[in-house]
């Protein structure tokens, strides 16, 4: 037997996936927590707080993950390390860390451990918004041809706004910063020794494209004369495509691992990004949808145009030949998460009384922006909203609003691609949320009135870190190939029912509010957000 190791690193967690490359059977799997999870109060220790909007992240928990995760997984699996034909990871993105020339990040020197620039910056750090509008507006005002290919707005949570706000916060920090990199390239470097780059997290994440690289010098100078040379003296413009090897295992890391030095490590990819060929999508009109605490929407097509409010276009960027579009919404798990806890009652519970009710039943209508609106208006200061309550509202009448409209905001992506030209003739579901909740995948089938099957794997970002770990292991000559005999569906398929009536009623309501709140017709969501802000100063 030979075995492909994925090791997909989630938001709180890592995990380790062995996989049968002759078939894509999983042979084993092991999970391991971040010791820190999210940091988002104060740093480590009897460290400093942190400000709303921080999300951070200690690189040290990704190594104890490798350390704790592979081999529990390799010894439950039975494959001999020798049967291993190569390593693959995927990652949060843009998930980013400064370091020194070696690799050493700034947060363990000791006179940097108490900076909070110092550490890694979570994809879901958001703090970066005053830099980010001042990247847009630039870039607007100077005509610069990359902004078209992110929907016309970098997001807050990409790479050069958190780079930019390290210089304008920390200056000091962004000078001792001899590398400013991803973290999914960071481990790859700690698992070979070799530093290297992925083409598919600059080109989402760092406004690269293969055609045109980095936006010029001049751009970056605009911004500020410190920023100019950012590219040249603290990243990288030699970039691997995805599958490329990297580098092979080292001795210290086959020691973590219990693999064999020299073990082949492909190029790092991102979470989402790796998912589409494991669900087995390697063409365009079929949309993948990621759904774990935030949703993730991939789409494949032929020729590249313009989207409204998309996270980013790339050529070659998910599957060789075609470009690769990414939208997303910020909050999906989170969302539920959220009200569950607050209520005290199971997702379980509230999804049966929910499933009762009919659409427009409980006169409820919500904005799923409560982590910010990614796609398709790219703004991380909106918030959430529910219109409609009453002394008699519910709690279940609550929980199905919120499933309802995070379904009205994936049809928000689905049109614009739509219109763009893109078509979407099905939608394949993958992550966390669909085993678990199959009342939200029946909503999203009527909201969408597409067919939605199901991932074969319930770890579809390991099993396609797996896949591409065995193409730059020699055991496929194309991702293709690896997903016709790895990549799997389930039998479960959502089809749409009859509410798709009265769902259309409720979407044109939902984009009356999308609108008004989100297109700057009203701004009290801004409004109250300053108002909060100004409060915590004098606090």
């Amino acid at each position: 037997m030979k075995a492909a190791l994925g090791i997909d690193f989630g938001t709180e967690s890592a995990r380790a996936l062995l996989v049968d490359v002759a078939d894509g059977r999983e042979l084993a799997t092991a999970v391991h927590a971040y010791d820190h999870g999210v940091i988002d109060e104060r740093l480590p220790g009897d460290g400093v707080a942190l400000a709303d909007d921080w999300a951070l992240q200690d690189p040290d928990d990704y190594l104890r993950a490798v350390q704790g995760a592979v081999p529990r997984a390799l010894a439950a699996s039975g494959v001999r390390p020798e049967d291993v034909v190569g390593v693959g990871i995927d990652f949060t993105s843009c998930t980013m860390l400064p370091t020194l020339r070696d690799g050493t990040p700034l947060c363990k020197l000791p006179s940097l451990r108490r900076h909070p620039h110092a550490w890694v910056k979570l994809w879901k750090h958001h703090a970066a918004q005053p830099e980010a509008d001042r990247i847009n507006a630039l870039a607007a005002e100077r005509d610069e041809p990359w902004l078209a290919r992110y929907g016309g707005k970098i997001s807050s949570e990409w790479f050069f706004p958190k780079a930019l706000q390290i210089l304008d916060e920390a200056p000091a920090v962004y000078e001792r910063a001899e590398r400013l990199l991803e973290a999914c390239d960071w481990v790859v470097w700690q698992l070979t020794g070799v530093e290297s780059r992925n083409a598919c997290a600059a080109g989402y994440k760092a406004m690269w494209s293969k055609r045109d690289g980095f936006p010029p010098s001049s751009y970056f100078a605009a911004l500020d004369r410190r920023f100019e040379q950012v590219v040249d003296e603290k990243m990288s413009t030699r970039l691997l495509p995805p599958g490329a090897r990297a580098g092979a295992l080292s001795e210290a890391a086959a020691s973590w691992t219990t693999l064999l030095p020299g073990t082949p490590v492909a190029a790092a990819n991102l979470d989402f990004h790796a998912s589409v060929p494991a669900a087995t999508v390697t063409q365009p009109g079929t949309l993948v949808m990621i759904m774990g605490t935030s949703n993730g929407l991939m789409l494949l097509g032929d020729e590249l145009v313009d989207v409204e409010g998309m996270c980013g276009v790339v050529e070659d960027g998910v599957l060789p030949g075609l470009f690769g579009y990414e939208a997303g919404q910020s909050g999906l798990g989170d969302v539920f998460g959220w009200f569950v806890r607050g209520f005290g009652e199971s997702h379980d519970a509230l999804a049966a009384k929910a499933a009762t009710l009919r659409p427009g039943e409980s006169g409820l209508l919500a904005l799923d922006w409560l982590n910010g609106n990614r796609s398709v208006l790219v703004d991380a200061e909106l918030s959430g909203l529910v219109v409609g309550l009453t002394l008699a509202t519910t709690p279940a009448e609550i929980y199905r609003a919120l499933l309802e409209a995070t379904a009205f905001g994936t049809r928000v992506v689905v049109d614009g691609f739509e219109r763009a030209g893109l078509p979407v003739e099905r939608i394949v579901a993958c992550g966390g949320v669909p085993d678990r909740n199959p009342l939200l995948m029946q909503i999203f089938a009527d909201v969408t009135g597409r067919t939605i099957s199901v991932a074969g794997s319930a770890q579809t970002p390991a099993l396609g870190a797996a896949m591409w770990g065995a193409v730059a292991g020699g055991a496929f000559s194309t991702i293709t190939l690896a997903a016709e005999q790895m990549a799997h569906l389930r039998d479960t398929v959502y089809r749409p029912s009859g509410g798709r009536g009265a769902y259309d009623a409720l979407y044109a309501e939902y984009l009356r509010l999308h609108d008004l709140f989100g297109r700057g017709g009203d701004d009290a969501m801004r409004n109250l957000r300053r108002l909060r802000a100004a409060v915590a100063d004098v606090s």
